[in-house]
C-alpha cells in the first residue's frame, strides 16, 4: 500500500484535474447554446436554398447546365476534412479522420486524392502524405459566412478550372450535446434532384429573369451557404462533443478522488493503530 504522502499528492493532483475538466464544461456549454443557436437558425435557410437549386438544375438541358454542375471522369479528387483546432473532445476529430482515410483507400482507392484541412487536427493528420494543398484553420478565428465564402470561392475555382473532378465535404454534423453524425457531403459537381414529383412537373412556372440567369446567379451563394453551414455545424459539434468529454472527465476524477480519499483514511486508521499497538507493546515490556 502506497505510504500517506502519496496519496494526498494524488489527491491533491486527481482535485487539480476536476477543477480543470469542470471549468472546461461550463466554458463548453456557454459556446454551445450560441453555437446551437446558430446553427438552428441556418439551416431551414441552407436546406431550402440547395432544394431549390438542385429542383432548378434538375429542369434544364444538359447542353444549358452550369459550370458547377459539370459531370467529368473522376481521377482527382478533394475531400475537405473539417475538423477543430483543439483536443479534449472525445472522438470528435479522430472519427472525422477515419472516415476520410475510408474513403482514400476505398472509395477512391485508385483516385489521386488530396486535401484541405478546415482545423488543425486535421492538417496534422494528412501534412505528412504532402496531400494538403491548403490550410484554412484560421477561420475558427473568426467564424464568419465572408471568411467561408473565400474558402468556398478557392473550391470553386480549382474545380471550375480542372483541378479537381469531385469535391467531398467530410464534417461532424450537430444533433445534441451527447450525438454527432458524421457526414460524408458532396460538394461538387452539384447533382440535381433525381425523381420529382408529378405535382412539380405539372407546375408552370414563370422565371424573371431567364431560369439560366437565376440558376447561375443561385449556384455560387447556394454552395457558399453549404460550406458555412457545414462548419457551422462542426463548430457546434465540436462544443457539444467536449462539453460531454469533460462532463465525463470529471464524473471519473470525482470517482477516483473518493476512491483514493477511502484509501487514504483506511491507510491513516491502519498506521494509528499500529502506532498504538507499539506504544502497548513498550508498555508492557517495561512492566515486565
Amino acid at each position: 500500500m502506497a505510504n500517506l504522502k502519496e496519496i494526498r499528492n494524488r489527491i491533491s493532483s486527481v482535485s487539480s484535474t476536476m477543477q480543470i475538466t469542470s471549468a472546461m464544461k461550463m466554458v463548453s456549454a456557454a459556446k454551445l447554446k450560441k453555437a446551437q443557436d446558430a446553427i438552428t437558425a441556418m439551416r431551414p435557410y441552407a436546406n431550402k436554398l440547395t432544394e431549390l437549386l438542385q429542383s432548378l438544375s434538375a429542369t434544364l438541358d444538359a447542353d444549358s447546365g452550369s459550370k458547377f454542375s459539370m459531370q467529368r471522369e473522376v481521377n482527382n479528387v478533394l475531400i475537405v476534412a473539417i475538423t477543430s483546432n483543439r483536443g479534449l473532445c472525445g472522438a470528435f476529430n479522430s472519427n472525422i479522420i477515419k472516415q476520410v482515410i475510408k474513403l482514400k483507400d476505398e472509395e477512391y482507392k485508385n483516385k489521386n486524392v488530396s486535401f484541405v484541412a478546415i482545423g488543425k487536427k486535421a492538417n496534422d493528420a494528412f501534412k505528412k502524405s504532402s496531400r494538403v494543398i491548403a490550410n484554412k484553420s484560421s477561420v475558427y478565428d473568426d467564424l464568419t459566412f465572408d471568411n467561408v465564402a473565400e474558402i468556398a470561392q478557392m473550391l470553386m475555382d480549382k474545380f471550375v478550372i480542372g483541378d479537381f473532378d469531385k469535391i467531398e465535404l467530410v464534417y461532424n454534423k450537430f444533433k445534441n450535446a451527447a450525438t454527432q453524425e458524421i457526414m460524408t457531403e458532396q460538394f461538387l459537381p452539384i447533382v440535381p434532384v433525381e425523381g420529382e414529383g408529378e405535382a412539380n412537373t405539372n407546375v408552370d412556372y414563370i422565371f424573371e429573369p431567364s431560369k439560366i440567369e437565376i440558376v447561375e446567379a443561385l449556384i455560387p451563394k447556394a454552395l457558399k451557404t453549404q460550406l458555412y453551414k457545414a462548419i457551422r455545424d462542426s463548430f457546434a459539434s465540436e462544443h457539444g462533443a467536449r462539453m460531454t468529454a469533460m462532463h465525463k472527465a470529471t464524473d471519473n476524477a470525482t470517482e477516483l478522488r473518493d476512491q483514493l480519499k477511502l484509501t487514504y483514511n483506511k491507510a491513516r486508521q491502519a498506521a494509528i493503530t499500529n502506532e498504538i499497538l507499539e506504544i502497548v507493546g513498550g508498555a508492557e515490556a517495561l512492566n515486565n
